[in-house]
């Protein structure tokens, strides 16, 4: 039995599609299931039951030797969300009780991690354990999972295979439910399809020009295929990137937008909100040397592929994977 925690989210609804892609049914959902507006994510999909997240620990002290491997993908990934308490309760404390009772238990754990803990990039995108007591995040969720990558770190008992994925920019299907945290190809293919243009942010900067921001963008297919690759393999525990490797701008973002619905490009620049600016980042690049080291050597999307496949076959016509 494997338990996806966050199940009925982007990532872990598409994990959970990959899981039975693969022949994978025998899985457990957890989440906090009360609202409707992740439903449509798990219509379709096969699994065994649910579990509310706040029950989730007394059904797992029932039930943990029917269980073979837990993927912990729930969180808080409000970027904009300044309340220390709430990250410390959902992406902290909730992690640490996950991660002792895997030890407890004897279960494999992969969890999520972020690129929000890397902060400004002053120290690169290295997923070195030695450089991770150092790193600066900008903002309460990225400080949050640095501060259980680095608990999770300095544990001596752990479980029998662990890895925490830093994911960096993360886009494709399922995530309609986000809001305003869905994925910049999400809010721009929105606009670009009205005729009306698509909004930047303007860079402030000097040294970097508007729409010249750049960020590691990687297609959710890939995160699904390198999460069952390390669940299947269990190659050594540790942090490690999941990025495509590139930086690509925001401007060339748009662009392969626009090409891909046959339109020519409009792209006009707004002012970095105040409450951001001074937590942005202008630039993310995965290292992916780790990863490729542990054995997983398949080729990622590249922008051109990913955004081609999101829009054609899942935002045109609003499916879901």
């Amino acid at each position: 039995m494997i338990i996806v925690t966050g199940a009925a989210g982007f990532i872990g609804s598409c994990l959970l599609s990959e899981l039975n892609n693969r022949g994978y049914n025998d899985i457990v959902l957890v989440d906090d299931f009360s609202g409707p507006g992740k439903e449509k994510n798990l219509e379709g999909k096969k699994f065994l039951t649910r579990v509310p997240r706040d029950r989730f620990f007394d059904w797992l002290g029932k039930n943990h030797p029917e269980v073979s491997f837990i993927f912990h993908m729930g969180a808080r990934t409000d970027t904009a969300e300044k309340d220390h308490a709430v990250f410390d309760h959902l992406n902290l404390n909730y992690s640490k009780t996950l991660w002792n009772a895997c030890v407890s238990f004897g279960i494999p754990l992969i969890y999520a991690s972020s690129a929000a803990t890397y902060g400004a990039g002053e120290r690169g995108y290295d997923d070195s354990h030695s450089v991770v007591e150092h790193l600066t995040p900008l903002n309460p969720y990225g400080q949050s999972k640095q501060n259980f990558d680095r608990w999770a770190l300095a544990q001596k008992d752990q479980p029998l295979f662990w890895t925490g994925l830093k994911f960096f920019n993360v886009y494709g299907p399922n995530e309609y439910h986000k809001g305003r945290m869905a994925s910049a190809i999400f809010h721009l293919y929105a606009q670009a399809k009205t005729g009306g243009g698509v909004r930047l942010f303007r860079s402030h900067q000097p040294d970097v020009k508007d729409g010249e921001q750049q960020r590691d963008f990687i297609y959710i297919k890939d995160v699904t295929d390198v999460c069952c690759y390390l669940m299947e393999n269990k190659v050594n525990s540790g942090l490690y990137n999941l990025g495509s490797g590139r930086a690509r701008s925001f401007r060339e973002l748009a662009e392969v937008i626009f090409n891909t619905i046959n339109k020519e490009p409009d792209i006009r620049f707004v002012d970095t909100p105040e409450s951001i600016r001074e937590t942005y980042q202008y630039y993310t690049r995965a290292d992916m040397a780790k990863l490729r080291g542990a054995g997983y050597h398949r080729p990622f999307y590249s922008l051109e592929e990913g955004i081609r496949d999101y829009i054609n076959n899942y935002l045109k016509n609003g499916r879901y994977m």
